[in-house]
């Protein structure tokens, strides 16, 4: 069967839910953290045993709020607390409690970067939610295991409306996304332990159609690749489907990063099947004037607005910018250095191209980790201020950093003094190396003044390989185009 795939459109909205770095859970005092042993943090609360009662966390609204700011929303002042049906394992309550019908956020947007263009995908909703447990299945056994001490945590839920068109659209999205969220130091990020999951809404439809597909969902994406395939192969599948004839089933459906595919879940909820109606024991949530603008006040700048200071006021290309302001942490780094010498650019090349690269096995990201690495940012800017200054060339640079990378509570003028590394500069030193570089390569001499010039490269690296790259580089290379060009 011939079918042609670019003659359909993909549309995709994504869920995300992004777990809350507050100290205790949503509805009780029960300890919001991670890596606890199987169900130690289960407070009664969460576990809805008889005659206990929720009692909101305030910061996980201060939270919500500062994410709905960041996020141009309109911020409900008052918002209903909602219970939402449903019977799994993990649910100990046999319901979640939820926001529904009236969120505490609407109507925002959010920018993010795709193929070197700033995009902007409209928000529908930001609701403030508690997590459910966990349930392990053994491959092998007969038993199922539930943890409950995620149960309670609270989340914000982030739904877009289906503005996205292609997997790499998504991806970028839910990077800017996680980037928002880590800045706004609100979540951690951090995808594999959970914090930031992303649910996908995906439908095609014919690029002559005005109306969209049957759309299915794919749950619990904890990365960045994983987003990226899950619509793609579903994208896929829901064309094969309708070319064979066949229609397309609103369903819930399940990744397995292994076969790289997804499997039908169950047929997709709509929301009478969930039964949702106000929860009893939570009153109203109303948000005073006064708490915005307190919260607004605490906003810092924002990616994309780093990102375009980056460019405008530091004159760095779009691609190092962007892996500046990729994590939170990078971009604290940079602008570390930045206080001590100000030399953007030169900051910025050593960052990406040094420090990132000696830290790579840490920075994953598909996963989202977050960067972090034993060599101070003023290190760094010591290394770029004492180029500039001449002091040392850039080859004694990366030779200084390669010594920090094991020893990073030195110093680089400890470095340097300890291994005699200061640029040499006086004429006679440089010229007895000219000298002897001339002698030892007659024969790329004799090409050079035949008018064979791109030798000069091969020349001036032994110049530098035999001082051991210490000769200060203009007044060597000019020494040297000199020795060369001077008729005997």
């Amino acid at each position: 069967m011939n079918i042609s795939f670019d003659s359909y459109e993909t549309v995709v909205g994504i869920e995300c839910h992004v777990q809350l770095l507050t100290a205790s859970k949503l509805f009780s005092t029960g300890a919001n953290a991670y890596g606890a042993p199987c169900n130690a943090l289960v407070d009664i609360v969460d576990a809805g045993l008889p005659g206990v009662l929720p009692t909101i966390n305030k910061k996980a609204v201060e939270f919500a709020i500062k994410l709905g700011v960041a996020l141009s929303c309109t911020i409900n002042k008052e918002s209903i607390f909602a219970r939402k049906h449903y019977f799994y394992p993990d649910l100990p309550k046999g319901y979640q409690i939820s926001q529904f019908d009236r969120p505490i956020c609407e109507h925002g947007k959010l920018e993010f970067m795709v193929d070197g263009k700033i995009k902007t995908i409209r928000i529908l909703r930001i609701h403030i939610e508690e997590d459910a447990g966990k349930n392990t299945h053994l491959e092998g056994s007969r038993s199922s295991y539930v943890d409950f001490n995620r149960a309670g945590t609270p989340l914000l839920e982030v739904v877009t409306e289906p503005d996205l068109r292609s997997p790499e659209e998504a991806v970028a999205a839910f990077k800017a996304l996680r980037q928002l969220v880590t800045f706004l130091g609100i979540c951690d990020g951090n995808m594999e332990e959970g914090s930031l999951r992303a649910d996908v809404n995906v439908s095609v439809m014919k690029k002559v159609d005005s109306e969209f597909g049957t759309r299915t969902e794919t749950k619990n994406l904890n990365s960045f690749r994983y987003v990226g395939q899950a619509i793609s192969f579903e994208r896929r599948r829901q064309i094969i489907e309708i070319e064979s004839g066949k229609t397309i089933r609103q369903e819930t459906r399940l990744w397995d990063p292994n076969t790289k595919e997804s499997r039908s879940m169950r047929s997709k909820e709509e929301a009478h099947d969930y039964r949702y109606f106000p929860d009893p024991d939570l009153l109203s949530l109303r948000v005073p004037d006064n708490m915005i603008e307190t919260v607004s006040a605490t906003i810092p700048e924002l990616p994309m607005a780093r990102f375009r200071r980056y460019r405008q006021d530091f004159g760095l290309n779009d691609h190092d910018a962007q892996m500046l302001v990729s994590e939170k942490e990078i971009s604290s780094y940079f602008e570390s250095a930045l206080k001590i010498h100000n030399n953007p650019k030169g900051i910025a090349n050593w960052i990406i191209n040094e420090v990132l690269r000696s830290t790579k096995s840490d920075v994953d990201v598909d996963d989202g980790c977050i960067f972090s690495t034993n060599i101070p940012a003023s290190s760094i800017a010591t290394i770029v201020k004492l180029i500039d200054n001449q002091t040392i060339s850039a080859a004694i640079g990366k030779r200084v950093f390669s010594i920090l990378e094991t020893l990073p509570a030195k110093t680089p003028e400890e470095i340097i003094k300890e291994n005699g590394w200061q640029v040499v500069g006086d004429d006679k030193t440089i010229g007895n190396f000219v000298s002897k570089v001339i002698a030892e390569n007659s024969v790329e001499v004799e090409k050079y003044r035949s008018g064979k010039t791109k030798v000069f490269g091969f020349l001036m690296g032994q110049l530098m390989k035999i001082s051991n790259g210490q000769l200060e580089p203009k007044r060597a290379t000019d020494m040297l185009m000199e020795a060369l060009n001077k008729k005997d």
